[in-house]
Formats: structure tokens, C-alpha cells, sequence
């Protein structure tokens, strides 16, 4: 099936000139009837940027369709995974999409049919915003990674970075020459993870480090999601720093 037969089936529900950009089957209403799920959006003559992206439900019982506006609806290869993702035997719907923005950010979303409709449940906007880091460049060839939520601290040896590296920010006895400060990216990248292997999946991020500029990339903040009755909560927070070539 090409996506010109699924656009015959689903209503125009946004701009003139709207496509089905991604779409899925499975049964995420818990009813045992799979139903369809799509991202609409309007494609550019020039360019695979998309815009005006919004996910349409169309119920397998019922033959209704419904829309979902999304928070940030435009960005580059929008894609649609189903999965059991709060444990309850039903699949939700994992929607990500990259935003073209520097970094390779990406937009996520996760939706799940809670109390007889479908509800937003993850936001990696919101997740970004409330998840904060602060970068710090330490004397002895060191970097602070703080989280604010987990509370913990990463500390970064960058003595592999070699010599020319640690000659423009260290002076000779190892202290820094002035404070510098990196950041660590929002989400970048977003995967379902069934470590039981029990088709109950987890959600697993990464963020790069970034140092004095964004292509001075320090190393990942991995973060392991699990759903925990209301909420996704990070159960295992890690950070993985790039190794010295031998």
C-alpha cells in the first residue's frame, strides 16, 4: 500500500496540499481491534522539511478519526513505532521526528490510551526542560558534568584529547587559563529498549556533551526511562566518553 491509498482514507484535516508522511497498524485502543495511526503533513517542493505535522487515529472498531496536534509539527523524517510502553499488554505510539536544528536534535512523543482516550504522555520538549545539566571545564584536565535531576556528577578526564587540545585551555601546571563552561544538547536520539526481553518496552535516550563548541563533543548523557503508573522516570542515568586512538 502506497501512501496515496492511505491518504484516500484519511480526511483532510489540516492545510490544501496535506500527505500521509508515516503510518502504522497495530491496536493501541486495547479493544483487539488494530486500528491505524498516521502523520500527516505538508512536504515541500524544495526540500524534505515537513510542516504542519499532526498524528490522525483512525479507531478499527469504530472507522472514526481523530487528530492529534503536535507541540513542535515540523522537522525532517517524522516516524511512527508501536509498542507496549507502560506495561498494561496494549501498544502505545512512539512519534519522533528530526528538527534539522543544529546538534541533530529530534522532537518525541509518546501517546497511550489511558481512560478511554488517547493521551500525551511523553514530551521531549518538557523532558528537556526539566532535566537540566551544567558543564564545567576543572583544573587537572577535568570536566564537570552536573545533573540537576538526578542530582549527580560526571567527572571527564581529557587528557586523550593530547596535547594541542589541553595547551589552549590548561596552563602548565594543569590549571585552567580562564573558567569555561560547555553545555549538553536536548535529545538527539530515542529508543524503545525491551531488556527483559519481555515485549515491555523501556525508552533510552542520548544527549552529546558539547565543550568550548559544539563540534568539541565531550561524550552522552544516556538516560534509561521506565513508566512508572504516571510518568516516565529515570531509573539508570550513565555518561559515555570517546576513547584515545592507540
Amino acid at each position: 500500500m502506497n501512501n496515496q491509498f492511505y491518504w484516500r482514507r484519511v480526511p483532510r484535516v489540516s492545510a490544501t496540499g496535506q500527505t500521509v508522511v508515516a503510518s502504522a497498524m497495530g491496536d493501541v485502543t486495547g479493544d483487539g481491534h488494530p486500528d491505524w495511526i498516521y502523520l500527516t503533513g505538508t512536504k515541500q517542493s524544495d526540500s524534505p522539511y515537513i510542516t504542519n505535522i499532526q498524528m490522525v487515529l483512525k479507531d478499527g472498531r469504530t472507522n472514526q478519526f481523530q487528530a492529534f496536534p503536535l507541540s513542535e509539527n515540523a522537522g525532517y523524517e517524522p516516524t511512527i513505532w508501536l509498542g507496549d510502553l507502560t506495561g498494561n499488554g496494549v501498544k502505545d505510539i512512539l512519534v519522533a521526528m528530526d528538527s534539522g536544528g543544529s546538534g541533530g536534535v529530534i522532537f518525541a512523543y509518546v501517546y497511550s490510551f489511558i481512560q478511554g482516550r488517547l493521551m500525551k504522555i511523553f514530551d521531549s520538549v518538557q523532558f528537556n526542560d526539566r532535566h537540566t545539566f551544567k558543564v564545567q571545564y576543572e583544573n587537572n584536565y577535568k570536566v564537570g558534568v552536573y545533573s540537576g535531576d538526578p542530582k549527580k556528577k560526571y567527572t571527564l578526564d581529557l587528557q586523550y584529547k593530547g596535547s594541542d587540545y589541553l595547551n589552549e585551555i590548561y596552563n602548565a601546571d594543569g590549571t585552567l587559563k580562564e573558567p569555561i563552561e560547555g553545555w549538553v544538547d536536548p535529545i538527539s536520539a530515542i529508543y524503545p529498549v525491551d531488556l527483559a526481553r519481555n515485549g515491555k518496552y523501556d525508552l533510552l535516550t542520548m544527549q552529546q556533551i558539547a565543550g568550548r563548541y559544539h563540534a568539541d563533543g565531550l561524550g552522552f548523557v544516556e538516560n534509561l526511562l521506565h513508566w512508572d503508573g504516571r510518568e516516565f522516570i529515570i531509573v539508570r542515568q550513565t555518561v559515555g566518553i570517546y576513547g584515545e586512538d592507540l
